[in-house]
């Protein structure tokens, strides 16, 4: 019953048939009332659950906002059926299973209500209904703050959600709701969330902030347009799309977002116009995926807060940047994987702390007119298959201007690099390229600087001023069959074209930058930083031998390799006891060869073992430095040394791991640099025998022809340990741990599957054993998403189970 009365003006069409009356309790006024009457309700509390069913005007007194409350026991406290008028009210739920305002049909107004409510959602609108909804504020801390359902719309403007326990705003079953300058803040699940096919959404002026989860999440063939929107200081991602998504944004604002700013992923497609993102803990933009896509014009991408990418582009994604500018980032543009492709047009990448635009794993990357500036690298393209064109583009300020390395091949079309510090084109390790009209002027190095006997090509090029020379061609200059092609290349040098050099000079970063940081081969929500060869950080709490090698024995497979641990492990605690009581004990070397393919662990395993040998008190701190060739190598005569000491001394108390050592001695080199490397480092681990210990790994061929060529490296190492490729039942258990990690189980028939998989999937050099057993569970969890988004109401076995038809393709 009521507190108060509810006067009902009864309105005909005739001014004498208006009159006036008053009940006591709503239900009994609405039943009263007809179309077009005018409720107005007394201050007080209705213990009732409202059914709106004629198009009348239902709202609280003026001047007293609030002083009506809808509060019952439990249901639907308020239900709209038709459209009519609701205003000042004040509306309480209870129930976890209903809405506290429920829009089920019609074209009604609710202007000024206040939801405060623990019921499943604030505002609920489904099927035909197409509410406006204005300056109407939902605190619901148990549920869904506005939820619009089955085909429902509507408008919504200058509305907030103040608190949700879910979804701030939720669009699913083919809803299209427009919101207009409306504010989502404090919620426990994504800001906007629109997820089915044919779901939609549309906003302007709009913020989301303080929310536990992504700030608009976009999935499974939904979409949506937001236009002068901010949305900042989430928990996770600031944009998430994903399965067949759609989203524009338009002078949109994204900032202060501790992981992605945004996140595409399985056939998504995003549009930004105008739009800015900056303050990101990770990736700025990060792309994945075949036919996953970014198209980004007149947009600005800056100021981040980690050691990632601004933008990150794999597994086959494309992303497009025309007239944008990436800058105060640690890396600008990162494409890997093959399919992978990056198109970016009178675009500016400035104030990069490592490289501007990195090429891996056979990726593409187009630049056209673009202006590179204040950055270590400017273009690297690392690998074999990488490539793609840079043309009309400009490289200024830079440590070195392009990297071409082990077999990518791009090419080179009007390009000027002024004034780098080292070289301005550098190709190496098999690296090829064609250079066609490019220029390099005030270069600390040469200009063109191609050794390896590598087969580059250089038509029509210029230098000018540059310190060491124009062209150095270390090992095969232009002779028959190896070599670069030099066809009319000048320089301001007297002598033109330098024949080739007797002396072969190599990398041309500074240490600090870590230019060959490990480029992450896998696709994996958890992405290593790309510094590796960075400073140790902040001390951990030391765990004792035991726990680190039940972690070691917690690894699937490489028994091995465990063995060899222990073994080493019980010879170095052996001692340490001898010691203790006065006897001498055995020297035991603890610099190690690890040889193997990639993803079998070797990493891992040296970081443990570094992390043995401190809590033994072999070693200070324990911690890994990970570097390869190009961060011990130099370019200029004793630079190497400088080089190889400043890595030995940022490992001081811990371990060197060296990845690809065998670079360091690459075949039918001659005087090259990566010998003083070697020999530096040999005298260093002499030097200081019990500061530092010395792992070098590579793959197994390569390694044993390393230790061959350098027997005084050989000398230095006690023993080689062989990493095996995994066979299918150890991947299977990769698969079962990561599954067990993230709350995914394997349904009866999948673990067949999956070792016939394994034993099906090519072994080749692309194989990437551990890596490839993620990358299958991570394609499972993808297409389970794909399955279960179209589920009404999935049960836990719905959420959790991964089937056979969950495994991707064969590649």
């Amino acid at each position: 019953m009521a507190q108060g009365t509810v006067q009902v003006t009864h309105t005909g069409t005739s001014r004498w048939r208006r009159r006036t009356g008053e009940y006591a309790s709503l239900a009994a006024a609405l039943e009263a009332a007809a179309d077009g009457d005018v409720l107005t309700v007394a201050p007080g509390t209705y213990r009732e659950n409202l059914v709106v069913q004629r198009a009348v005007t239902l709202r609280g007194p003026e001047g007293s906002p609030g002083s009506v409350r809808i509060a019952p026991v439990d249901g639907v406290p308020l239900t709209v059926r038709a459209s009519a008028v609701v205003q000042d009210l004040h509306v309480e739920g209870q129930d976890s299973a209903a809405p506290a305002l429920l829009v089920e049909e019609g074209t009604p107004e609710l202007l000024d209500v206040r939801i405060v409510t623990r019921s499943a959602a604030g505002i609920e609108v489904r099927g035909g209904a197409r509410p406006t909804v204005r300056r109407c504020t939902v605190d619901n801390p148990a549920g869904i703050g506005i939820a619009v359902l089955d085909g429902g719309g509507g408008v919504f403007e200058e509305c907030e959600v103040v608190a949700a326990g879910q979804s701030g705003i939720a669009v699913r079953g083919g809803a299209h709701p427009r919101l207009e300058r409306c504010r989502v803040h404090h919620a426990s699940g994504a800001g906007l969330s629109v997820t089915g096919e044919n779901s939609s959404l549309e906003a302007v002026g709009c913020e989301v902030y303080e929310v536990k989860g992504s700030g608009v999440q976009i999935t499974a063939r939904a979409a949506a347009h937001l236009t002068d929107c901010d949305v900042h200081r989430t928990t996770s991602d600031g944009v998430t799309l994903d399965t067949d998504a759609v989203l524009t944004l338009a002078d949109c604002r994204i900032h202060d977002i501790p992981e992605n700013a945004v996140d595409l992923r399985s056939r998504s497609v995003l549009t930004l116009t105008r739009t800015t993102v900056r303050q990101f803990g990770r990736n700025g933009l990060s792309v994945w995926d075949p036919g996953t896509r970014v198209d980004a014009n007149q947009c600005e991408i800056f100021d981040s807060t980690g050691d990632y990418p601004a933008v990150w582009v794999s597994d086959g994604a494309t992303a497009v940047l025309e007239s944008c500018r990436v800058h105060d980032v640690p890396d600008a543009l990162f494409v890997l994987d093959r399919g992978s492709r990056v198109d970016v047009v009178d675009s500016d990448l400035s104030q990069v702390r490592n490289t501007a635009v990195s090429v891996s794993d056979g990726a593409t990357a187009q630049l056209d007119d673009c202006r590179i500036r204040d950055a270590a690298t400017g273009a690297w393209f690392r690998d074999h298959g990488s490539g793609g064109t840079l043309s009309g583009c400009t490289v200024d300020g830079t440590q070195t201007g392009v990297i071409v390395t082990k077999g990518a091949d791009p090419t080179f079309e009007r390009c000027t690099v002024d004034s780098p510090a080292e070289a301005g084109f550098y190709v190496s390790a098999g690296g090829r390229g064609s250079f066609h009209n490019c220029r390099v002027t005030g270069s600390g190095g040469y200009g063109f600087h191609v050794i390896d006997g590598c087969r580059a090509t250089l038509k029509k090029c210029r230098t000018e001023r540059c310190a060491r020379g124009g062209y150095e061609f270390a090992d095969g200059g232009n002779a028959p069959g190896g070599g670069p092609v030099v066809e009319d290349c000048t320089s301001d040098e007297s002598a033109g074209v330098r024949p080739p050099a007797h002396e072969t000079a190599v990398q041309t970063s500074n240490p600090s930058t870590s230019l060959l940081g490990s480029i992450p081969g896998q696709r994996t929500t958890e992405q290593e930083p790309l510094v590796t060869a960075s400073e140790p950080g902040p001390a951990e709490p030391a765990r004792t031998s035991k726990v680190v090698l039940g972690e070691l024995d917690g690894l699937v497979g490489l028994d091995s390799v465990k063995r060899e641990v222990r073994a080493l492990t019980d010879m170095i605690e052996v001692g340490r006891r001898r010691q203790l009581a006065g006897l001498k004990a055995a020297s035991a070397r603890r610099h190690l060869v690890f040889t193997g393919s990639p993803g079998t662990g070797k990493t891992t395993v040296a970081r443990l073992y570094g992390e043995i040998l401190a809590s033994l008190g072999v070693l200070e701190k324990g911690h890994l430095v990970e570097v390869s060739r190009v961060d011990l190598v130099g370019e200029h005569i004793g630079s190497t040394a400088i080089r190889t000491q400043e890595a030995f001394d940022r490992a001081r108390g811990g371990v060197l791991f060296i990845d690809e050592a065998y670079a360091l001695s690459p075949e039918d080199s001659g005087r090259d640099f990566g010998r003083e490397a070697i020999d530096t480092l040999v005298k260093l681990m002499e030097d200081h025998r019990e500061a530092v210990v010395v792992i070098v790994a590579g793959y197994t061929a390569e390694m044993e022809r390393f230790l061959t060529v350098n027997p005084g490296v050989a000398s230095r190492f006690s023993r080689t340990i062989t990493f095996s490729d995994y066979v299918p039942e150890e991947l299977l258990r990769i698969v079962e741990q990561q599954a067990e990690e993230h709350e995914y189980s394997l349904a009866p028939g999948a673990p067949e599957a999956l070792l016939k998989y394994f034993t099906a999937i090519p072994k080749g050099p692309a194989f990437g054993n551990g890596r490839t057993a993620r990358q299958t569970f991570e394609a499972m969890v993808e297409r389970h998403a794909g399955r279960v988004a179209q589920l009404d109401e999935p049960s836990t076995d719905d959420l959790t189970l991964l089937y056979p038809e969950d495994l991707p393709e064969l590649p």
